[in-house]
């Protein structure tokens, strides 16, 4: 098996960024499209609630259950027979992530304009949260993690979380999906799936108060309904197929690096997997060493349609400085270096959801023990969004107290300015407060 290749040696480090961005593949996800399928969706949702969800559930999971809450029995169960070894890993990654989490906190900041006049930058947690957590191709309890704990150290106090219901669960989600829950301490589950879970939490159905803001990774039609809804509540992303970039010169290990190819390529048929080096040597090797391990991987077929779809290759360059050029343009959703002197590599890299530094930081380690979110920015909006993180669950609102004196000092500017703009109604707002 040998995955397609585009040579841009020659191009140099002067080809504009917008080259390299239309050049190096990409999976074809038009979430415009998928609007107008999930639209009447969200309208039955809107309108008709939990019998809307219901009806879809039955069509699209063939599942039809009565009541779209998960009983609190089933997610206490679900821990109680989750493998001890599991349970293990699932404390490990919510330990890890917790301390992150909290190290991002920031305190309410006070600054001091002069005499009696302060403006305090305070973070205030969102009311309500939705979380989404797929069940398709693979269950994601790791995604269970990633929402849950920046939400509960951001101090959100209601948390609801939704995942397609299994028909082969009675209906329920995925049980390691419930056990989690359960470890984590969040009791309002709902087994929904795809665009209805995310109108339920946009408008409220059954049991389900509406939300604030929504977050959570998904498929095509779960993006497009975050895209329609936005407004109607906040949205972390519209997340899209996952991708993995690569820059890798002759130092890499072609075992590690096709290992790690593979990871993502069996997430999804549509998975990116990119390898960017200045090695043709390298680049034959882990040619090599895909045709040994993916026939030797479980999801065989699903592998080997992502790494010879159109939205992975191996790009040649001519040396890591054009190879940086091209993952900096791509804006990988993760980003796994494999160079010499991969930290001073990184430390250049500007568009990236994550960052994997050196041979022994595998975007594995990211999806569950790393200590950081596997919930990143796809589809090239690593250049203008970032991961998932408490930031997510927090407002931020700007509290001004002023003295008389302190307004007094600043009048005459804000009248003049409020005149300027032709509001002269601002500008009497502060000099009454003067007229006596």
């Amino acid at each position: 098996m040998r995955m397609r290749r585009i040579d841009l040696r020659g191009a140099g480090t002067s080809a504009p960024h917008d080259y390299y961005r239309a050049v190096v593949p990409r999976a074809e996800f038009d979430v415009e499209t998928a609007t107008h399928a999930v639209q009447p969706i969200i309208d039955a949702v809107r309108t008709r609630g939990v019998e809307a969800i219901r009806e879809f559930s039955a069509q699209f999971d063939g599942v039809d259950r009565e009541d779209i809450a998960v009983p609190p029995e089933a997610l206490t169960r679900a821990l109680d027979e989750l493998d001890p070894a599991v349970r293990a890993g699932l404390e490990e990654a919510i330990r890890r992530l917790r301390k992150t989490c909290e190290a991002e906190l920031e305190a309410d900041v006070t600054t001091s304009l002069g005499e009696g006049a302060t403006v305090t930058h305070r973070k205030v947690p969102v009311d309500r949260v939705g979380l989404y957590v797929p069940g398709g191709l693979a269950p994601l309890v790791s995604s269970v993690i990633m929402n849950v704990v920046p939400a509960q150290v951001a101090g959100v106090q209601s948390i609801a979380l939704s995942s397609p219901p299994q028909k082969n669960r009675e209906g329920l989600p995925e049980p390691t999906i419930m056990a989690a829950c359960a470890l984590l301490g969040v009791d309002e589950v709902y087994a929904v799936g795809g665009a209805r879970a995310i109108a339920m939490f946009a408008y409220g159905a059954g049991p389900c108060r509406p939300v604030n803001p929504v977050t959570g990774p998904g498929n095509i039609y779960v993006a497009a309904a975050k895209r329609v809804l936005r407004g109607v509540v906040g949205i972390d992303s519209e997340a899209g197929p996952t991708e993995i970039a690569i820059p890798a010169d002759d130092t890499a290990e072609a075992s590690y690096v096709a290992a790690d190819l593979i990871s993502r390529a069996e997430h999804d048929p549509m998975a990116a997997s990119v390898l960017v080096t200045d090695s043709e040597a390298l680049a034959d090797d882990v040619d090599a060493e895909l045709e040994k391990q993916v026939f030797a991987t479980r999801h065989t077929a699903r592998v080997q349609t992502a790494l010879t779809g159109q939205q992975s290759a191996i790009v040649l360059v001519d040396d890591v400085e054009q190879g940086l050029d091209v993952v900096n343009a791509y804006a990988a959703e993760h980003l796994e270096i494999h160079t010499r002197d991969a930290r001073e590599i990184a430390a250049r890299v500007r568009n990236a959801g994550a960052i994997f530094v050196g041979a022994f930081a595998p975007v594995s380690l990211g999806d569950y023990c790393a200590g950081s979110n596997h919930v990143l920015p796809t589809a090239g909006c690593a250049c203008h969004s970032s991961g998932l993180s408490v930031r997510a669950f927090l407002k931020s609102v700007h509290v001004i107290d002023y003295s008389r004196d302190a307004l007094a000092e600043v009048a005459d500017h804000v009248v003049t300015l409020a005149e300027a703009e032709d509001l002269p109604g601002h500008g009497a707002a502060v000099k009454v407060r003067f007229s006596e």
